[in-house]
């Protein structure tokens, strides 16, 4: 049984079309699909190296800012203890002025004193031979 149908006369531009349509059809999900995974795949792995390079980045910065606050630190304990060995210092003169004023005025006390002793000697001398030269 021969049926003679009109056979149906294509092109090949018209044919390549038409099996693009069904190959778009069949494959563009499965492609889109992987494409999007491919694409989650590799913005995961980018994310990650630039999040990992910033905390590297964000931990040297914060180290650096304690690194200065440190310092700063230091800076200020070394001017407090400036100023108290300052201060300790000026105690420790005005002290050393006060006892070399005390030592001073001991010093002309015992000068007056050893001439007060010296001539009571003398005047008692001075008496003790006058009544020896009288009796």
């Amino acid at each position: 049984m021969t049926t003679s149908q009109p056979a149906a006369s294509f092109t090949e531009h018209e044919l390549r079309g038409m099996i693009a349509q069904i190959i778009s059809a069949d494959f563009e999900p499965r492609i889109r699909a992987q494409m999007h995974a491919a694409f989650d795949e590799l913005l995961q792995e980018r994310l990650a190296a630039f999040v990992r390079d910033n905390e590297l980045r964000v931990r040297e910065f914060s180290l650096m800012e304690r690194i200065v606050r440190v310092e700063e630190e230091l800076k200020a304990l070394r001017e407090i203890e400036a100023a108290r060995f300052e201060t300790t210092e000026n105690r420790f003169q005005a002290l050393q002025r006060e006892m070399d004023k005390r030592f001073e005025a001991m010093d002309k006390r015992f000068s007056v004193l050893q001439w007060t002793i010296g001539l009571g000697f003398t005047c008692m001398i001075a008496f003790l031979s006058f009544l020896k030269l009288w009796s």
